[in-house]
Formats: C-alpha cells, structure tokens, sequence
C-alpha cells in the first residue's frame, strides 16, 4: 500500500468525495481519501436522498455561489453520466411579521439577475391545491429550485475519483497528525500517512483535526430529523407537480416532493437538541415530530400519512452559519471546509474549490466571508444566528 500522496482528503461524506473527485481529476493516483467509519454511513450529515438546491439567498455572495454550485453539479453529471440535480422548482412562503425578511432574499437575487415570481397565498394555493395557506402569506417561486441527492452523487463522485486511480480507505480513524516539515503525517487506521496537503472534510468531527493544529471551533451541533409520510395523495406531490418548499419564519420548516421513498418528506430547520458526535441517537425526537406534524395539519393536511420512517442528522453549525472553507493561516498546506447545516448543495463546488486551494493554493471564487479567523469565530460567546 502506498503510503505516501501528494494530498489526502479527511472524511468521506458530501463535501470530502466531492473534494476528491475534482483532486483526482487533476492528480490521478496521487490522492487518498479517508473515512473513519465505513462508507455511506448515516451518522453525519449528507447521506439521503434528497437535499434542497435552490438560487433564492440572503446575501448576493451566496447567490452567486449558488450558481456556480449549479455549473459544477452540471459538470459532475457530464463526467458521470448520471442525473444529479432535479429540477422542481423552489417555494418560499413568508407570513405577515417573519423572523427572516422576505426583501433580504429578493434583493440579493435581483442583485444577481435571479428570476423569480411572487405569488400571493391565493396563487399559491391554485397552482399547488395541496397548500392551506392564511391570506397574509406571500410567496417566492424560482424555477431553478430542485433536488440535490447525497446518496447518488456522493457515490458518483467516488466512482469518478476511483476510476481516475484515487484511493480510498474506510474504517479507518485518524489518531494523530503533526507537521513534518513541508508535510503532514497522520496515523489512520493504524497506518501512517505522509501528504502535501492535507483537506479536512470531516463535518461535526473537525475541532477533532483541528485540535492537532492547536485549533477549536466554536461549532455548535444538532441532532436534527427529517421523516418521510405515506400520504394516500402521493400523485399530488409528484416532483413534476410539486415543489421543494421552505417556510421562512421562526420556527423554519421545509418539504420535498415524493422521491426516493413513495411518499414526501418534511423537517424543521434547526429544530434539534444540542448534541456530541459521542451522545447523539437515532431516535425520533418526539418534540420535533409534534411541532412538524402541527405545521402540516395546518399548512399542507394532505401531506400527512403514516410515516415510513423518520432520519436523524448532525448539523456542524458556527455561530453565523456561514461555512467555514479557506486554509490554515499557520499551516497552509491544511485547510478545511465546513457545511455549516446547508452546504450540501454546494457540495460540487466547494470540492472544487477545496482542490484548487490544495493543488493551486488559491480559488477565483470568493470565499472571504467563510476564513476561519473571521471576528465572531474569534469570540469567546458569539450570538448565534443560524439563519440560512
């Protein structure tokens, strides 16, 4: 076995395979992914079928982002030859008095040249039945919005790197990393490992990579669920006649259309109790559950059915919930991204950003708003704002 790769990537989820895809696209061989648990398993964050992609943000920088996030998804498909990315369209629904301003999102897509359509609650209603909607909700429809799918394009994204020679080990935990020199040596998996650069991918487990650079993020970590219905009106929730949703207010809620599963599928957005990797379950939050299944009593009745199965997740979440995605200012051959419980979506893009920060040691995307030493992740008791 090799033992020695001008970069390895830590973590194997959506951001890392995506991060050793593009590497291999440029290195062949010279790029080794680890993953500490076996692959695609349920206990981070991106594994499911379905994550929501859309263009409508709060600021222009993430607009813009996610428009790049959509060529390189586009790019990924060509090399796969394999649909990634479905296409639904996206509705966000206000109500009177919301918690997160319907013009911060208007305004960073018309900033960007986004179209989109406002809708008023009567609209909504006739073009989607399934909604009840009060009078004083109004709505944003954009038809880029769809479907981002971690378990297949996490695997194509493997596949891909495999196929240009990168090498991958599961099962194999890292128990120490030190610099050596202009390198990094880490033990994983009992083996020691000796790379270049160095990414670091590994979602609610990095302060544990960090912590060998002398680093600890203030990351605070849910346990969050998504459950899936079995609702009699599947046909009504088809993607091609229904959208993916979120409701943008305090509590925030968001839904799919039937996919992957016979039914649609609903959550609350940072609804969850704090956690560790170390004590989080698998167990339906009961709480939660009440709170989702009052929304949609209200909000979309015919949703409801028994449910198929109910999905645990951990959010990695810093206190503005902007990703963290730069290097290391002390150790330059090291850097790391952060999804920060949203970045799925972007996960084509940030894998190519993350080779190009390895392999070229800058990116022409801006990704200043997401340095690690930016002020309130210096902060001892940040606020926390987990708006996205």
């Amino acid at each position: 076995m090799n033992h020695h790769y001008d970069t390895i990537v830590l973590g194997l989820g959506g951001l890392g395979s995506a991060a050793l895809y593009r590497l291999a696209r440029r290195l062949g061989g010279d790029v080794l992914g680890l993953e500490q648990f076996e692959l695609d398993h349920g206990r981070g964050s991106s594994q499911d079928h379905s994550r929501i992609i859309r263009l409508s943000y709060h600021t222009p920088g993430y607009v813009e982002l996610a428009k790049q996030a959509y060529n390189a998804w586009a790019e990924v498909e060509a090399d796969a030859g394999q649909q990634l990315i479905f296409k639904t369209g996206s509705l966000d629904l206000w109500p009177s008095n919301p918690a997160y301003p319907m013009s911060d999102y208007t305004g960073s897509m018309d900033a960007c040249g986004v179209a989109y359509e406002r809708l008023t609650a009567a609209e909504v209603m006739r073009r989607w039945p399934p909604f009840t909607l009060p009078d004083d909700v109004t709505g944003i429809y954009q038809a880029d919005g769809g479907i981002a799918t971690p378990n297949l394009s996490n695997a194509a994204h493997r596949r891909l790197a495999l196929a240009r020679g990168a090498t991958i080990r599961d099962n194999a935990p890292v128990t120490a990393v030190r610099p050596v020199g202009d390198s990094i040596e880490l033990v994983a998996g009992g083996e020691l490992y000796r790379c270049r650069h160095l990414v670091v991918a590994a979602g609610v487990w990095s302060n544990d990579i960090l912590g060998f650079f002398g680093r600890r993020l203030h990351l605070t970590i849910t346990q969050e669920q998504v459950t899936y219905y079995a609702t009699p009106h599947a046909a009504d929730f088809a993607p091609d006649r229904f959208p993916v949703w979120i409701w943008m207010d305090e509590p925030a809620f968001y839904g799919f259309p039937v996919f992957g599963e016979p039914g649609p599928k609903m959550a609350q957005d940072v609804g969850g109790e704090r956690v560790t990797p170390q004590t989080r379950t698998f167990e339906p939050n009961a709480a939660t559950l009440a709170r989702t299944e009052a929304f949609l009593a209200g909000h979309i009745p015919t949703m409801l059915g028994e449910r198929l199965y109910t999905k645990t997740c951990l959010y990695d979440l810093p206190p503005d919930r902007n990703f963290v995605l730069c290097t290391l200012p002390e150790q330059p051959n090291v850097s790391i991204a952060i999804g920060a419980g949203h970045g799925y979506k972007f996960a084509a893009l940030i894998g190519k950003i993350l080779s190009e920060l390895a392999l070229d040691g800058r990116t022409a995307c801006d990704i200043s708003p997401f340095h690690i030493d930016r002020p309130i992740l210096l902060e001892e008791d940040p606020v926390l704002n987990f708006m996205c």
